[in-house]
């Protein structure tokens, strides 16, 4: 299972740079769009939505960040925030669906509690 743990770790760190990677881009092109609009109204809408996206991003990769990087240290609080962050990303259709499964299927494992817990696996 110790292959798992560290393929989960490395699953969330990649998805949460993939995530912080759309903020930007995300960000850029409606600052960009809205330096084009000749309405001052809806450039600034466009400001405001583009720093709102990016903010909900980044304080969605984060977590997602920390929690690989625990994972990799066998920490518990990491175990459990990956668990907590893979219910959430079964719901972003195909990838976050698709890595919250196996991380959740690989972190319930008999095998996968005793390693972060120092207890023996059951057989």
């Amino acid at each position: 299972m110790e292959k798992h743990i560290n393929v989960v770790a490395a699953l969330q760190i990649g998805l949460s740079i993939f995530n912080l990677f759309i903020a930007f881009l995300i960000f850029t092109v409606l600052k960009l769009v809205g330096g084009f609009v000749d309405e001052p109204n809806a450039g600034t809408i466009l400001s405001i939505i583009a720093d709102v996206l990016a903010i909900v991003f980044i304080l969605i990769s984060v977590p997602g960040i920390l929690a690989g990087m625990g994972l990799y240290k066998r920490k518990e609080w990491a175990r459990i925030l990956t668990l907590i962050l893979s219910v959430i990303e079964i719901f972003s259709f195909p990838f976050g669906t698709a890595i919250g499964i196996y991380s959740i299927w690989a972190l319930i494992q008999p095998e996968t509690v005793a390693a972060f817990g120092n207890i023996p696996p059951v057989k």
